[in-house]
């Protein structure tokens, strides 16, 4: 039996552990891991990046130089930059780049200085902030198709605005069919527009705000500073950044109106509210000229680019 024991020994003595791997092949593999398990997890956002914004612009910019149509049994043929030679001499392409652009002008300083204004109301330490953040908040989680719907409705001649308008006139004030009027139609879309987005720039302002230290408002109180003063030079510095990306954001939104045009009014009354995003829609969808809508697309990507470069430019640090 000892002989036995001792063979035992003596074989298990010689089998010997293999080494651990260096500690630098170890890291390898499990950095090799994370990068596969990343590669997994981030592979269906970028199949679904790539199927629904790259290729479409890719398709937009070559349908651009085309005759293509969305149904029709021949195929599309190169006819270069009839397209663009078309849109340039369309009085209703020229409209809907004015009411774009007037849309933009009204609507982003509007809204962007009333969301400022929220912003510093609500950052006050007074008790019922929350309430009110609640209640400013509301149209922005609501959907914007039922925000139009409602507005819509309360636009009619007979409607909310106008029976309220009435009441507070005495019976002076005459009814206003605000939709269906080429003077008053944008403008009330713009006002329902501002009313309903404010709030989302709101929030904006108010983490900017928050971002402040409150030794610089301490210090200028020290000073002697008024709340004019605190504004110009503590608030209004620290908000650089984001009156930017304020700026850029709603006027990209503006730039992109198409949901309200389209539940309100469809680009009427005489396309005083028809704007290049509807005309796209409208041009591609309804008259099935996918050629030129893939041109209005491409002339609005590069309206949006050269206003958001200049906007970029204006609001940059200056050293």
């Amino acid at each position: 039996m000892s002989t036995f024991r001792t063979f035992d020994a003596a074989r298990a003595e010689s089998v010997t552990t293999p080494p651990d791997p260096p500690a630098g092949r170890r890291r390898s593999r499990t950095l090799r891991g994370e990068r596969s398990a990343a590669a997994w997890m981030i592979s269906p956002a970028i199949l679904l990046f790539m199927v629904f914004l790259i290729i479409p612009i890719i398709l937009a910019f070559g349908l651009a130089f085309t005759d293509t149509r969305l149904i029709s049994p021949r195929p599309g043929q190169f006819i270069g930059l009839d397209n663009f030679a078309y849109l340039f001499t369309d009085p209703v392409f020229w409209a809907s780049v004015r009411n774009t652009f007037y849309f933009a002008l009204v609507v982003v300083p509007v809204q962007a200085g009333f969301a400022l204004i929220l912003a510093l109301l609500v950052n006050a330490k007074v008790r019922g902030t929350n309430f009110f953040r609640t209640v400013y908040f509301l149209p922005v989680v609501t959907s914007m198709v039922v925000v139009s719907l409602l507005w819509r409705f309360m636009y009619e001649k007979d409607g909310l605005i106008n029976q309220v308008l009435g009441t507070l006139s005495f019976g002076t004030y005459t009814p206003i069919d605000w939709l269906n009027d080429p003077v008053w139609a944008l403008p009330a879309i713009m006002f329902m527009s501002i009313w309903q987005g404010v709030a989302f720039h709101m929030v904006i302002w108010l983490s900017g705000l928050q971002t402040i230290p409150a030794e610089l408002y301490e210090a200028s109180e020290i000073d002697g500073a008024s709340r004019r003063q605190q504004f110009l030079y503590v608030t209004w510095p620290g908000l650089r950044q984001t009156a930017t990306l304020i700026l850029v954001t709603i006027t990209i939104a503006a730039f992109s109106l198409f949901t309200q045009i389209a539940v309100m009014t469809q680009g009427g009354p005489l396309d005083s509210t028809t704007t290049v995003v509807y005309q796209a829609v409208r041009t591609g969808y309804q008259q099935l000229q996918t050629g030129l809508a893939s041109a209005i697309s491409l002339v609005f990507f590069v309206m949006v680019l050269i206003v958001s470069g200049i906007q970029r430019y204006l609001t940059r640090e200056r050293s």
